[in-house]
């Protein structure tokens, strides 16, 4: 079992930056494929960033060059650093860790862009 504790969501100004950070429990989070999801009001959940525990990784096209996915599997967190926010970055924030069959999901950090 893991459980998956978001943070660092929160109100910014469009251009602005934001870090979210996601503390995983147990051990097997190293093996995992971390990422972070988002869902916007009336959208379904999306891909934004994932990073394999090699340390590949995959963006959505609306985020490259903006946001950096980073992970220490030492410390069972990985962060999304988002820079240049715009507004249509509005959404709820969500980590995910995915091996095999296994699947989970943390509860949910919001983050509003102002324009």
């Amino acid at each position: 079992q893991v459980q998956l504790a978001e943070s660092g969501g929160g109100l910014v100004q469009a251009g602005g930056s934001l870090r979210l950070s996601c503390v995983a429990s147990g051990r097997l989070f190293t093996f995992a494929v971390a990422g972070w999801y988002c869902q916007a009001p009336g959208k379904q959940r999306e891909l934004v960033a994932t990073m394999t525990s090699g340390g590949s990784t995959n963006y959505a096209d609306s985020v490259k060059g903006r946001f950096t996915i980073s992970r220490d599997n030492a410390k069972n967190t990985v962060t999304l650093q988002m820079n240049s926010l715009k507004p249509e970055d509005t959404a709820v924030y969500y980590c995910n860790a995915h091996w095999g069959l296994m699947n989970y999901w943390g509860q949910g950090t919001q983050v509003t862009v102002s324009s």
